[in-house]
């Protein structure tokens, strides 16, 4: 017990007294819960017996009385113990002992009682009798309010919240909203599609290729096949092959894997909708995504207008159209339609964006818009017509060879679906993807494998095709005033804690100097440590044998001190 606080160590001694009176703090039998919270407030009945379970929040206890608060899956109730009423026999231990002395705040209990309004018209439950159903044995991070309104000891430390959703739920009630916000938006869009009479189907996660976007993907092992497998990227190709199947319709929600970088719209498993109709074309897709989203508006808050930020989206069509080459010649004087892949690359670094060698030109181009455009068109705006050298999967421009029929949806700067008149040429598509594995020869890693089998299937025929992938986490990110996506999923990746050694109180001293220089000459740490040098050795050996610092020679032979 020697990692744990007081209040865990008084809590866990709670719990064996709790033992000793003979009493189980985690029954196993089922609790028969007849009301909710919420259910009691919106049809309150005087008089009414109810059994109520949840955890509990706050006490206010008065000799033989206590009011407390009980919160379930649907917010908090008021509710009232009188030691009499709980203990009309002689025998008052389970108010004096179990309720005043052994409960404490976070424990979960079962009520049974009757409903009552308090005489300053609080909706509250009489306890005949209750139940211990789970001791908590961590008290909760609960903020506290003094008399002038101040709020202290708040849980709000986002890296603490993410790692402890379970904590941010109980005592953070917003948050449980978003989820259930995000629940509401998926059930929405899945009524869409299913009214359309669209198939919602499953497919593979593991997969022998990565395809349907450029992306670095996952890598696993199959020991039974001994053949590597990939997490999927997207499940596009999948979808298609369906399609061709003879299907006029399918869906799928679908958890995908990218390696790459995170930040607050990125993380490595996000949730993707695709979605893929026989013969539509991407117009269809544009006018039926306008419909999608105003629907989804409408359904969570009952008009199509949306916060976010300081802005209001207005999720009803119709939406902007602007083809990529025009918004980059309109943001940044450049036109592009024509230039090579080393003028594009020439353009992108006097632009000062980032790029290497190893991008084509549509790569580049792909980078150009998002550094100087992407972040202009907050209305929800279809950034169309791609150069087919950026969409190895779209069919070609009906009226322009160079171009492809393609669209993005932008809204609040933010890539919110990517959609395609679906390529269904095999020959075609061989040749493009072809054209990718040179651009993975060149050090691309993003770049689109040869999936020889979606060629195949092809190759039976495809009927004409649009598709689109709508970005969930994006999507309820927009529709629930959120800026990151770390607050729409329940439990975003994180980097893992790491545990500082422990060291010694001279050690720790030497320690927070260091902190103050990023390199300090190791005399004058001497020095500033005020340590005596048999103390100085000892501690400047320990933060050096734990890898915490680091004794070098300058250019001059001077001994200076950082920390790695």
């Amino acid at each position: 017990m020697a990692n744990l606080s007081e209040q865990e160590i008084i809590r866990r001694e709670k719990l064996e007294k709790i033992r000793e009176l003979g009493i189980n703090p985690y029954p196993a039998d089922l609790y028969p819960v007849t009301h909710l919270s919420e259910q009691i407030k919106s049809n309150f009945i005087e008089n009414e017996k109810v059994v109520i379970a949840g955890r509990l929040m706050s006490r206010r206890i008065q000799g033989k009385a206590s009011f407390a608060e009980l919160l379930d899956s649907k917010g908090k109730i008021q509710v009232y113990f009188n030691r009499d009423e709980i203990c009309p026999e002689e025998d008052k231990m389970k108010y004096n002992e179990l309720y005043k002395k052994l409960l404490d705040i976070g424990d979960f209990i079962g009520i049974e009682g009757e409903l009552f309004t308090t005489q300053v018209g609080e909706k509250t439950v009489l306890v005949k009798d209750f139940k211990l159903l789970s001791k908590s044995i961590r008290p909760l991070p609960l903020p506290k309010t003094d008399s002038e309104g101040n709020i202290y000891d708040e849980f709000n430390d986002p890296e603490q919240r993410y790692r402890m959703r379970y904590v941010d739920l109980i005592v953070n009630q917003h948050v449980k909203e978003t989820f259930i916000k995000r629940s509401k938006i998926v059930s929405s869009i899945r009524e869409f599609l299913l009214d359309l009479n669209y198939l919602e189907v499953e497919t593979p996660i593991l997969q022998p290729i990565p395809g349907g976007a450029a992306a670095k993907p996952f890598i696993t092992h199959h020991n039974a096949l001994n053949i590597p497998l990939y997490m999927r990227i997207a499940n596009e190709l999948y979808l298609k092959r369906l399609i061709v199947g003879g299907f006029d319709g399918v869906f799928e929600f679908a958890k995908d894997f990218r390696n790459e970088g995170m930040d607050r719209t990125h993380n490595p498993e996000f949730t993707n909708l695709e979605f893929y109709v026989a013969y539509k074309d991407y117009n269809w897709m544009m006018n039926t995504t306008e419909k999608l989203l105003e629907k989804v508006a409408v359904d969570l808050y009952g008009h199509s207008k949306v916060n976010y930020g300081d802005n209001t989206i207005e999720f009803k069509g119709p939406y902007k159209k602007i083809s990529i080459l025009d918004s980059i010649k309109e943001n940044t004087g450049f036109d592009l339609s024509n230039s090579s892949e080393e003028e594009t690359f020439k353009i992108a670094k006097e632009l000062g964006v980032e790029v290497d060698e190893t991008m084509g030109k549509g790569k580049i181009i792909d980078e150009i818009f998002g550094d100087k455009c992407e972040s202009k068109y907050i209305q929800p705006t279809f950034i169309i017509d791609y150069p087919k050298e950026m969409s190895p999967l779209t069919k070609e421009h009906r009226t322009n060879p160079e171009l492809t029929e393609r669209f993005e949806l932008l809204i609040n700067g933010s890539e919110i679906a990517n959609s395609y008149s679906e390529l269904n040429d095999p020959i075609d598509q061989l040749n493009r993807f072809e054209d990718q594995l040179k651009l993975s020869e060149k050090g691309d890693e993003e770049a689109m494998f040869i999936d020889h089998d979606f060629v195949k299937s092809l190759e039976y025929g495809m009927p004409p095709t649009s598709g689109i992938g709508i970005g969930i986490d994006r999507l309820v990110m927009l529709l629930t005033n959120n800026r990151s996506i770390q607050e729409v999923l329940f439990f975003p990746q994180m980097k893992p804690l790491i545990k500082q050694p422990e060291l010694s109180e001279d050690a720790k001293s030497v320690f927070e100097i260091l902190k103050e220089f990023e390199r300090i000459d190791l005399s004058i740490l001497k020095e500033k440590s005020q340590l005596s040098n048999k103390k100085w050795d000892k501690s400047i050996k320990e933060l050096t044998s734990k890898s915490i610092a680091k004794v070098v020679k300058d250019s001059n032979g001077k001994l200076e001190v950082f920390l790695n």
